[in-house]
């Protein structure tokens, strides 16, 4: 696998978009060069048409990337892959469309446009079939055995049949323990897999109690042969982009890399957030009266909104957003906040859908009571109950929360203990390899996650 902005990703998921550059390029290149002939390089060269062709090709991944295309585990099965790429094909016909007519010098030549897309639509279509066919060969997917039997073993196991992109396979596992402590089934299959004819490339060790019980010698003669040996919680951290609380210890938090909370990365962070706060502020100040407008018709009660959150080091704040709740609709007390709650009003679920009610968060943002992106702040009501509940939960308060967040962009919205459990999991493994470029992508994605009303809020 491959890390970028220290996320990790399948090398082959990052072989597609990188190939599907040449194919939309080269299909536009071609045809220019089929409709224009000689003066082809008038086209390129000195009419921009390589800076034309560069601008439809960021568009048309963009655009991929905005359809999942990209993100294999969100697809269900091979046509909705095809039919993900008729609605790129589509949206990018109709926004060149919109372009020509507003300014028809964008055009690289008569029916150049419509041409490529056509020949875009074929080399897509021949590609992604392709794709699938070579990624599913035996050469190209890695054999790995998981040594284990308990829920753990199980959890590795049902990922990595749901991660294909992966290029893993699960040939066997052990699941039961002898008395002796050894696992018999284990020797078993290692003699099965020193024949030349089987192959082995990693061990993944799943084991919910090692004590006395790891198969020591055999894996050091795998080892020695050149099978990986991996921990099962590493491989699962890099799937799934999250730090599994089962099994998880302080020692693996002291030993492990990361959690590196550097005072130049602090003041970079902060310059970053505070920067992109005054910018987002500036653009959606225009739009405030509209939103105080559309609050104030929709049902009695202040504009803003005001309430307590934990921030840095435990330390309480005051949060404010556009109010998107009916008057007094904690008067009995504090209540979690629950998909479709009829104490939402109208334009309050409309509010809370784009994520305009946390536009005045921004202001938490420049007075440095939040970041931009951080793990997003919980009421001290619940905290208490939390931090109980769940291991570990107090380690988010390490930095400042955000108003959005690594759990924002990968998990649904969470309302109850086992869902926020799920977001403390993204959370700690945000803290764990927080940079400034893991900011910057989270932020990338918040817009996806906002144009697609998905994710948590």
């Amino acid at each position: 696998m491959i890390r970028l902005f220290n996320v990790y990703y399948p090398t082959r998921t990052l072989v597609l978009p990188l190939c599907e550059v040449v194919l939309v390029a080269g299909s536009f290149l071609l045809a220019t060069l089929c409709l224009l002939g000689p003066d082809t390089d008038i086209a390129l060269l000195y009419e921009n048409g390589l800076v034309k062709i560069a601008g439809i090709t960021v568009l048309t991944l963009f655009l991929s990337y905005y359809f999942d295309l990209y993100e294999p585990q969100r697809i269900v099965g091979r046509g909705e892959i095809y039919f993900r790429l008729l609605l790129v094909l589509g949206v990018l016909s109709f926004v060149l469309a919109a372009v020509l007519y507003f300014d028809p010098d964008i055009d690289i030549g008569h029916n150049v446009l419509i041409v490529g897309i056509a020949i875009l639509a074929v080399f897509l279509g021949i590609w992604r079939r392709a794709y699938e066919w070579i990624i599913g060969l035996s050469a190209f997917r890695e054999r790995v055995y998981v040594l284990g039997g308990g829920e753990r073993a199980q959890a590795v196991i049902a990922t990595l049949h749901s991660r294909r992109d992966a290029g893993i396979d699960v040939v066997a596992g052990a699941s039961a323990l002898e008395s002796d402590g050894k696992l018999d089934r284990f020797a078993a299959d290692l003699r099965a897999f020193s024949e030349p004819s089987a192959r082995l490339d990693r061990v993944i060790v799943a084991m919910e109690d090692r004590r006395g019980a790891m198969p020591v010698s055999e894996l050091l003669e795998l080892r020695l042969s050149g099978v990986k040996i991996e921990d099962a919680s590493a491989l699962m951290e890099r799937l799934s982009g999250k730090l599994l609380l089962d099994g998880l210890n302080p020692s693996s938090l002291i030993f492990s890399e990361g959690f590196n909370v550097k005072p130049s990365l602090k003041i970079g962070r902060r310059l970053v957030s505070i920067t992109i706060a005054f910018i987002a502020l500036a653009i959606c100040l225009p739009f405030f009266p509209l939103i105080i407008l559309a609050v104030r018709l929709s049902s009695p009660g202040p504009i803003f909104f005001r309430q307590t959150r934990v921030g840095l080091h435990g330390r309480p704040f005051f949060l404010h957003k556009f109010r998107t709740m009916c008057q007094d609709a904690e008067a009995n007390g504090a209540v979690w906040a629950a998909k479709d709650d009829p104490r939402v009003t109208a334009v309050g679920r409309f509010l809370r859908k784009t994520r305009v009610d946390e536009i005045p968060q921004l202001w938490n943002v420049i007075c440095g009571e939040m970041g931009f992106v951080g793990p997003r702040p919980e009421r001290p009501e619940f905290v208490k109950w939390l931090a109980r509940e769940i291991p570990f939960y107090d380690l988010r308060h390490m930095i400042r929360p955000g108003l959005t967040g690594w759990a924002q962009v990968r998990f649904r919205y969470g309302a109850s203990l086992e869902e926020t459990r799920q977001k403390l999991e993204y959370d700690l493994y945000y803290v764990k390899h927080m940079s400034i470029g893991l900011d910057l992508l989270i932020m990338f994605e918040t817009i996806k996650t906002i144009l697609r009303r998905r994710g948590a809020q």
